[in-house]
């Protein structure tokens, strides 16, 4: 089995794949800086044995990470458990996929792994809007190489900001509501945070298509809240949570191959 971990900022998502690419589980975890190489080898083992899968049955495992001390946890992490280093995936991994920018590597892994996997699950032109703890967009174009995209704060960190600084708003249940316009506090703000995440999507999406011409792409939504911001609207034709996790097998895979 091979697992793919995708350390965000605020969120660790492992994904357990069976050899032939099957996706078994996936476990959702708190990104915490002050973690070891010991502990996140014990948290993986609580839920190996919490879904019943043998945690010995492990052949090898691929890390993309933004946080580069927790790199190099799990790095240790897997040198024991494996005897061998995981692929640590970051800026300048080989994937197979032109990537036609400026300065190419500097682009986030978790963005890459994201473009590659919609690449080789829905063709191209695709446009990929992922919705973590920053709401990113990346795009492949039609001969098949990433174009860059567009970063923006994610919707937690915009509510969390607007919280924290406006004493008369309190927190809310962060889901769609039924209209665009608010009719109590609550419903504006649930309006405000998840339709105008919404409407960001839409509106980026639209003037990309133009640019590059691809008014055809299909475009795919992701992330920890990508179900609830596509509640909101029609711009997504497919939500997929899986593609970053996806990915990173992907590029661990290319750089089996060659």
């Amino acid at each position: 089995m091979f697992l793919s971990i995708d350390v965000g900022n605020t969120q660790t998502t492992i994904g357990l794949f069976a050899k032939d690419g099957t996706n078994l589980m996936c476990w959702r975890m708190p990104t915490l800086h002050s973690d070891t190489s010991d502990s996140l080898r014990s948290r993986l083992h609580g839920y190996f044995l919490m879904d019943g899968f043998a945690f010995g049955e492990i052949e090898d495992a691929a890390v993309a990470s933004v946080v580069p001390v927790l790199s190099r946890a799990w790095r240790r992490c897997f040198q024991r458990m494996l005897g061998h280093d995981p692929l640590l995936i970051g800026p300048g991994t080989s994937c197979g996929m032109p990537l036609e920018l400026k300065n190419p590597h500097r682009v986030g892994a978790d963005r890459v792994a994201n473009a590659l996997a919609a690449k080789n699950t829905y063709g191209t032109p695709i446009i990929v809007v992922d919705f973590g703890t920053a709401t990113n967009i990346d795009v492949v174009d039609r001969s098949g190489a990433y174009r860059g995209g567009t970063i923006g704060p994610g919707l937690m960190l915009s509510a969390d900001a607007l919280f924290s600084r406006a004493a008369k708003l309190s927190s809310v249940p962060i889901e769609a509501p039924a209209h665009a316009l608010g009719d109590s506090t609550e419903t504006a703000l649930q309006s405000g945070l998840v339709i105008g995440a919404a409407a960001q999507a839409e509106g980026l999406v639209a003037r990309i298509k133009a640019e590059l011409d691809i008014e055809d792409a299909m475009v795919v939504g992701t992330g920890g809240l990508a179900r609830t911001v596509g509640q909101a609207t029609n711009v997504f034709d497919a939500i997929d949570p899986d593609l970053t996790l996806r990915g990173i097998r992907d590029i661990w895979m290319w750089t089996r191959q060659h």
